[in-house]
């Protein structure tokens, strides 16, 4: 049934009498990746899997699909229940569903990319639950190559946060600082989650509110720059205090950022503009930042393409 209802994903073909259904268990926890944002990025094998289970959830708490699409999925593969931070890091619910019966856990993205979703697929080990793996395109191998600067020189990736009960988490930039200082590019995701926690309510990070984060974490990293010293720090306090003594030199505004939204969807959009020019930016339903260090040739040729 899936599968004559899914030609416009790519060939599909009723002709095709695929063998993944056969070789499913009958119970057990299915991590099944979603890709980016389309049920045309989903693998032929992650649709006819999640057709599969009895059970199919939603991970709405660390990415998002548009609703149309989501609901497009469901004409395919049957009604997906959303669930939320509570219910996948304590799985309780899950895990007795999966004890007699076959649990699809829809993740956007690749589902191990989270280790979120590691941490459960070790649990699951633990208390006798077969898990089984289906991956998706993950947005941290789409905006490189997107982009066009080499996956082989990005550094550790983050997650711009919002300021939460008044904290602000300087960590994001203080990573994008160490990489630049290092000649890395950096991909900063966006919160999609003003609380915190995880279980509704999510309001995905604008441009105009990443760049509100940046200046609180620079305002508070420059607050207590003089206040960090070299002595007795290990070898990666001691980097990272000359990062950010570099990157607060600098004229803040002005550093080079590439915007990427909603990418691997109809309206994927790239955009070329510096930190301060985020404000100016529109963005779409989703977005990602790309802070680059220096370029190489072709890597500047590719970059200069969003301006």
């Amino acid at each position: 049934m899936a599968f004559a209802q899914a030609k416009r994903m790519g060939g599909l073909s009723m002709a095709e009498d695929s063998t993944i259904s056969q070789n499913l268990p009958q119970t057990g926890l299915l991590l099944i990746g979603m890709g980016p944002g389309s049920v045309a990025s989903m693998t032929r094998e992650a649709v006819e899997a999640a057709t599969s289970a009895t059970h199919r959830r939603y991970e709405a708490y660390t990415a998002l699909w548009p609703e149309k699409e989501l609901h497009a999925l469901e004409e395919i593969v049957g009604p997906i229940q959303r669930v939320m931070r509570p219910e996948v890091e304590s799985p309780d619910e899950l895990f007795a569903l999966a004890a007699s019966s076959l649990v699809a856990l829809l993740v956007v993205g690749d589902p191990l990319q989270a280790t979120t979703h590691v941490d459960l697929q070790l649990q699951a080990n633990e208390a006798g639950i077969e898990c089984r793996v289906f991956h998706g395109v993950s947005i941290t191998t789409l905006v490189t190559g997107a982009v066009g600067l080499s996956n082989y020189r990005f550094g550790r990736q983050t997650t711009l946060t919002y300021p939460y009960g008044g904290w602000v988490a300087t960590s994001p930039l203080e990573t994008i600082a160490v990489n630049r200082f290092t000649g890395l590019h950096t991909l900063a995701l966006l919160d999609l989650d003003p609380t915190g926690q995880g279980t509704g309510d999510q309001r995905p990070m604008t441009p105009k509110d990443a760049l509100h984060s940046i200046e609180l974490m620079y305002a508070k990293i420059g607050e207590g720059l003089e206040e960090r010293s070299f002595s007795g720090e290990n070898a990666a306090d001691v980097l990272a205090s000359e990062a950010l003594r570099g990157f607060v030199s600098e004229e803040f505004h002005k550093i080079r950022v590439v915007l990427c939204s909603d990418m691997g969807t109809d309206d994927q959009n790239i955009v070329t503009t510096t930190i301060g020019g985020l404000g100016e930016e529109p963005g779409g339903r989703l977005n990602c930042l790309v802070f680059p260090a220096t370029t190489g040739e072709v890597e500047e040729k590719a970059v200069l393409r969003w301006q």
